[in-house]
């Protein structure tokens, strides 16, 4: 009887460790429509978020969490103007995304931060303490956290 109480509760372990794993991965995600909204920078005259213009933008939120939020983009602004218009953000520290969302790898915009790549502000404040933050490569492929 005991044996049969143990292999339930590891069956039950097994099946419940699933479930958070799928939760945790795949579900509450949703795409992120690209639109003329899409990817926005604070600028430094303003201070206010204004978007900038972006082609093959694919982007995932979920609702569960404002930190959720991954996307990758390609825009024909160039790195100097935009470094001259909009806020730079020092010690960014991009989150990992999801295995399956593979066009953000968060490692390697970690390595880029300050080498070639340079993070904007792009909304401060999205949730209460919460920044989005967008990493421009100086080759027009970016990808924001």
């Amino acid at each position: 009887m005991a044996r049969i109480i143990i292999v339930a509760m590891l069956l039950a372990a097994a099946i419940l460790g699933g479930v958070l794993y799928y939760q945790q991965v795949y579900a509450y995600y949703d795409d992120v429509p690209a639109g003329p909204e899409a990817v926005r920078l604070t600028s430094v005259s303003t201070g206010e978020a204004e978007p900038i213009a972006v082609q093959n933008f694919r982007g995932i939120d979920a609702i569960s969490s404002p930190l959720r939020y991954r996307a990758c983009f390609e825009t024909t602004l160039s790195q100097a103007m935009l470094t001259e218009t909009y806020q730079i953000v020092d010690n960014a520290e991009p989150r990992v995304a999801p295995r399956w969302f593979d066009c953000f790898d968060a490692a390697q915009i970690g390595a880029d931060l300050g080498t070639e790549a340079v993070a904007f502000m792009g909304v401060e404040n999205i949730a209460y303490g919460i920044d989005r933050i967008v990493a421009i490569y100086p080759d027009g492929y970016k990808q924001g956290k």
